[in-house]
């Protein structure tokens, strides 16, 4: 294939009808109640207006967001004026993409589909999807992979955001959901340890949860750099750990080895509700707060005063948790990193307790609902593992078929991407919802990769950088035009409902998979409906570790607040896990020995810096959608990167001046931002930017042995001046 960026793109017509939509519990009488596109916090609002361009957006108040919103969710209607959004497939043409019809390019994916897999087998077509799909796509998607397709090779871009965690969840308390308890129950803590957490600028409503714990100088926040969130937490008299990009592991020992010398363990709980110990005791034992502070950059003092603030808030006012998220687990030790994180929480006695614990704070949309049903690797929905041969007899009768014909474990994100148009890798891929191009770590790897396909397939809203290169394009809908239902951050299932009919030419990837699968005469049904495909998605994880079988729509409709699992035996859901017991074979969560090791490419002479990166608040993910925000792309301003004064002179840069980040595996040019809260060691790029300003071009893809994470955190590069 080319990549040729070239393309016609028809506009939206403005007025657009309005859809009559069922009068339910959930409806606004004034509007249409629904939440937000953007990330897992899923915050609450209320649409009214008759089209696309009078479309307005209004706070609801909602557990998660308490009537609040942050910059991006107030402008979300613009995202549906957008001028460029696609309103007809697209067909590479001589090179540059023209006009098609929804039939002519439905017969170019399925006739490329049907010659590669009779060449080459059902493994050389792949599926790549997308953390913010509602629970019924990525439901759907998973079930079209593996069997219309009968492909293995399917996966997604939540394994770049929550895998890490996910994994350590399953191996210490036997269950991954992102936040085990409401995220209101945080409001009450007195102290709250955030780990590579950035809520002031990725969530904002989120810092409503957050203010007791900052008023009451108990706010610290582990980060290389002094981000919104961290001048927060010293502004109310908490703590910034300012350590070193990659060295969260030994901070986490470090704080373990605080909390056993010190006589701040649980000893009552540990005996009680754990395993595993004393096996992970004797490698704490050796990170000394001495020795964590050479390796860290933290000092011994901020060291003991964060486990000591803990300790206090969980004995005298049963509020205390620790939060991880992206910037202690995108690394390619990020299971065992989240690992050591849950031994400190276990240590202190948290997890399991109403009051206090150990969470995870989900990135993407739908990251938690997304990496449940079936869109991953690995798994079957219901979070259930793909080589689990009760689990495949029990998907594959809800499916109506073989389970003999349902394929295993495929590649993982990356290695899948990697593998494309290789001898023995997939020759058609079809992208739903992300952006590899600007996403993927090693990016222009991955774009060389895309390249080499026979046919790349990209379902989207608009032209994205990955959009851009492919052979077909096909318009999808917007999250104001569809119904469904998406998983937020605390495992809370929510009702997106359409507002607006969708542009004509439009459709939703579950018709694109209907029709698709029709075309290569797959006999099992696809429904296209929403409400159908949750129906089954609630028959398919019945039973399974996110069991939604006792969800309905009409009790989502009625105002119920439902978390998973939810089922017969547990009808109303379960807010808070693991109070009884953990969802480990023996009740009791585990102690896992892990050790720090460190960055997978350390810097030298000729990379002396270290590069992480993150985002920023107008932005979100690859900004492919929020770059066309003309409110957000204002004061978002280019892309930068962030150095210190000592760092920009010795390279002969100034605030202002443009430069080129240099990894060893591509540049990224980028204006200077000189900042002296930021360690002298270390230089920061947003990933919201395309063409010469990806960030991701930088990066490379060590993978968690454990997650298959690849290490966006920490990469080692130098600075130039751009010639």
């Amino acid at each position: 294939m080319t990549t040729t960026t070239s393309a016609t793109v028809t506009t939206v017509t403005p007025g657009t009808p309005r859809l009559p939509l069922p009068a339910t519990a959930g409806s606004d009488p004034a509007g249409v109640a629904t939440h937000c596109a953007y990330c897992g916090l899923q915050c609450a609002m209320t649409l009214t207006g008759s089209s696309a361009a009078d479309l307005a957006v209004a706070p609801r108040r909602f557990p998660t967001n308490r009537g609040g919103l942050c910059q991006k969710g107030w402008t979300s209607a613009e995202l549906l004026r957008t001028p460029a959004r696609l309103t007809t497939p697209l067909l590479r043409r001589d090179g540059e993409l023209a006009p098609a019809s929804w039939d002519e390019a439905l017969d170019v994916v399925a006739d490329a589909i049907v010659r590669t897999q009779a060449a080459y087998g059902r493994d050389a077509v792949a599926v790549f999807g997308g953390g913010g799909l509602t629970n019924e796509k990525a439901y759907q998607l998973g079930k079209f992979a593996r069997v219309a397709l009968r492909t293995s090779q399917v996966d997604y871009n939540g394994r770049w955001c929550m895998s890490s965690a996910a994994a350590a969840g399953i191996r210490c308390f036997g269950l991954d959901r992102g936040l085990p308890f409401p995220v209101t129950d945080i409001g009450s803590a007195h102290a709250v340890l955030l780990l590579g957490a950035n809520p002031a600028e990725t969530m904002p409503p989120f810092l409503t949860h957050l203010v007791r714990a900052a008023d009451a100088g108990g706010l610290m926040v582990a980060d290389p750099r002094l981000t919104p969130t961290a001048a927060k937490a010293l502004d109310g008299g908490g703590l910034h750990l300012q350590l070193r990009p990659g060295t969260d592991a030994a901070l986490a020992l470090g704080m373990l080895h605080v909390a056993v010398t010190e006589g701040y363990a649980d000893r009552r709980f540990i005996a009680e509700r754990t395993t595993g110990f004393d096996d992970l005791w004797p490698v704490a034992a050796q990170w000394l707060p001495e020795r964590v502070e050479r390796v860290t950059g933290v000092a011994v003092t901020t060291l003991r005063t964060a486990v000591a603030t803990l300790a206090r808030a969980r004995d005298t006012e049963r509020g205390a948790y620790v939060l991880s998220a992206r910037g202690s687990e995108q690394h390619a030790s990020g299971t065992d990193t989240v690992t050591a994180f849950i031994a400190l929480a276990l240590a202190l006695g948290l997890p399991g307790n109403s009051g206090t614990g150990f969470g995870t704070i989900t990135g993407q949309g739908n990251g938690q609902g997304g990496r449940e049903h079936g869109q991953k690797a690995d798994q079957l929905p219901g979070y259930r593992r793909i080589d689990d041969p009760a689990a495949r007899a029990h998907v594959a009768a809800v499916w109506g078929v073989d389970p003999a014909d349902l394929p295993g474990p495929g590649r993982s994100a990356f290695e899948l991407l990697d593998a494309l148009g290789t001898e023995s890798g997939p020759r058609v891929l079809l992208v739903h919802g992300s952006n590899p191009v600007v996403s993927a770590p090693d990016a222009r790897r991955v774009s060389d990769r895309l390249a080499a396909l026979d046919l790349l397939v990209v379902s989207d809203f608009v032209l994205s950088e990955t959009a851009a290169v492919a052979d077909v394009v096909l318009p999808v809908l917007q999250w104001a035009e569809e119904e469904g239902t998406m998983t937020n951050l605390e495992g809370r299932v929510l009702r997106r409902r359409r507002a607006l009919a969708a542009p004509a030419g439009c459709r939703s990837e579950l018709r694109i998979w209907n029709e698709l699968a029709s075309r290569l005469g797959c006999s099992t049904g696809f429904p296209t409906e929403p409400r159908l495909v949750f129906d089954e998605l609630r028959r398919a994880s019945a039973g399974g570790p996110a069991d939604y079988s006792a969800v309905t729509w009409e009790r989502l409709d009625a105002g119920e607040s439902l978390h998973w699992p939810c089922s017969p035996q547990r009808p109303q859901g379960t807010p808070r896990l693991f109070l009884d017991r953990f969802a480990t074979p023996d009740g009791r969560a585990r102690f896992v020995p892990v050790d720090h090791v460190g960055p997978a490419e350390p810097d030298d002479t000729a990379y002396p810096l270290v590069a992480t990166t993150g985002r920023v608040l107008q932005h979100y993910q690859s900004g492919a959608q929020t770059r066309l925000v003309e409110e957000l792309s204002a004061a978002a301003g280019e892309m930068f990167v962030q150095v210190h004064p000592d760092t920009a002179s010795a390279a002969g840069l100034d605030e202002g001046a443009l430069a080129d980040v240099v990894s060893r595996r591509g540049r990224t040019r980028a204006t200077v931002r000189v900042d002296e809260d930021l360690r002298p060691d270390v230089v920061f790029l947003p990933f919201h930017w395309g063409d010469d300003g990806r960030a991701n071009s930088l990066t490379h893809a060590a993978l968690d042995p454990t997650s298959r994470m690849p290490e966006f955190k920490a990469c080692a590069v130098r600075l130039e001046a751009a010639q």
